[in-house]
Order: structure tokens, then sequence, then C-alpha cells
């Protein structure tokens, strides 16, 4: 598939379905087992400039300028997406700004322009090529001593167990190093029984470091495997036991 249909797949993808991503509290497995760590791996972001890029429906967005940051810029391929994002900037006005827009062309950004860039779970939708042309423009508009930070699917994840609830990725069988840049379909539950769709256009560590390097990205970053804890437990068993035990997420943060 070429990265003309990938785009496609996934920006109709999202134009079909933002509505059902609307959300003012955590909903999904994911909004329990990786935002709120994405999140504080973002800290200090009081007085800062931040790009979030694949930006969704803004609930990263939101929770960034809630933060303290001075001001939230959010991009994402989607218009169904953005057009979500800005139907609750007009209910409850943060200062938000939100542009359709492409994570591997910032272009709009001068070089330097921003403190932090977030990209949560914008990865699994790109291909090699176009997530080394992504890190390499938030490279280029982080100021020098700027962050970024990302989230992924554990790139080990949809190996290690089959398509089930309430989390996966569906690559049938092995295939960790040959089925590299392939796209596979994906479910994530929320806890009300409901169900998102997405995607994984599948990449090793190795794909990912090798892309920071490319960027120019030279410090050691902040590493973070994200799972299922005992307070996931506590809240609701049933849902988030499946997963016990296993590497859900990775998240990243890297300085420039």
């Amino acid at each position: 598939m070429s990265n003309v249909n990938h785009k496609n797949s996934t920006k109709n993808l999202y134009n079909r379905t933002a509505s059902e991503w609307i959300r003012g509290e955590p909903t999904s497995l994911s909004d329990f087992t990786a935002r709120p760590f994405v999140l504080e791996l973002c800290e200090p972001v009081f007085g800062l400039r931040v790009l979030d890029i694949g930006c969704g429906e803004g609930y990263c967005s939101r929770e960034l300028r809630r933060r303290g940051a001075e001001r939230v810029h959010g991009i994402d391929l989607s218009q169904g997406m953005i057009a979500a994002a800005n139907l609750q900037e007009i209910e409850d006005a943060l200062g938000i700004s939100y542009e359709v827009g492409c994570a591997t062309n910032l272009k709009q950004f001068d070089d330097g322009e921003i403190d932090l860039v977030v990209a949560v779970f914008l990865f699994n939708y790109l291909t090699i090529a176009q997530t080394q042309e992504c890190m390499a423009e938030v490279a280029r508009v982080l100021r020098p001593g700027g962050r970024f930070v990302f989230s992924v699917p554990h790139p080990s994840f949809p190996y290690m167990r089959e398509a089930a609830y309430p989390f996966y990725f569906q690559v049938e069988g092995a295939g960790y190093f040959s089925k590299r840049d392939q796209q596979f379909p994906g479910r994530i539950w929320k806890r009300d029984g409901s169900w998102l769709n997405v995607q994984l256009i599948h990449k090793t560590l190795e794909d990912y470091f090798n892309a920071l390097k490319i960027a120019g990205f030279n410090t050691m970053p902040i590493l973070q495997e994200l799972r299922v804890t005992p307070e996931h437990i506590a809240i609701d068993e049933s849902f988030f036991s499946p997963l016990l035990d296993q590497p859900l997420h990775l998240a990243l943060q890297i300085s420039r």
C-alpha cells in the first residue's frame, strides 16, 4: 500500500468516527493506560508553546492548556476530527487553535518556534519514511532544549496476544521483522463496552530510534513501557485484567 493510500485510509477512518472519540473524561483503555503518563512526561508545561501533532478531537490539547501551556496548536489530517475539536473549543473556550494539517510538513511553523511537541498515537498511522519525515520536521520547529514527547503502541504488543478484547491489532501470526511497514486493523475498547477502530503501521524499536537519530536528536531519551497497573485493576478488574503484565504502549521524551 502506498503512502497516499495509508493517508487516505487513516483520514477516512477518522472522518467517519470522529464523533465516537469526543469525551470530556477518560473512556477508552488508553485514556487510562497511556494518556495520563504521557501528559506527566510533558510536565512542566506552564508557559510553553505547544504543538500537538495528530491531535484528534483535542483531548490532550485541552489537558495541556489546562495545565498552563501558554499556547497550544493542534493539527490533524482528519477534517472530521478538527471539526470535533473546534466544536469543543466553542463549547468550552480555552484559546486552543486547531487546523487540518500534515505531520510530515510543518511549513506553517518557523524553525525553533515551539517549546514542546506532542504526538500521542500518531506514528502507528505513519510509514517508516513518513515517521522519519515527521521527526525531522519536529526537530526543526523545536527550540534548542525543547522537548518532544510521543507515545506509540508497544512494537511487541501485537505479537504477544491474540486479537481479543479489550485491545488488539490483528497482525495475523508472527512477523515482527518481516511485517515492518505493513498496515493492520485494530480495536481498542471503552469501559462502556463499545470500541474504537484503530490502525497500526508496524515499526520496530529500531525504526523509531533510527528515525530520531536521522532527525538529529542525540540526547538520551526517557522511555516508559506503559501497562496495566494495580490502580487500573482497582478501578475495573474485568476491563483491565485481560491485559495484565502485557507491554501495551511506549512513551518517550527526548530533548532537542
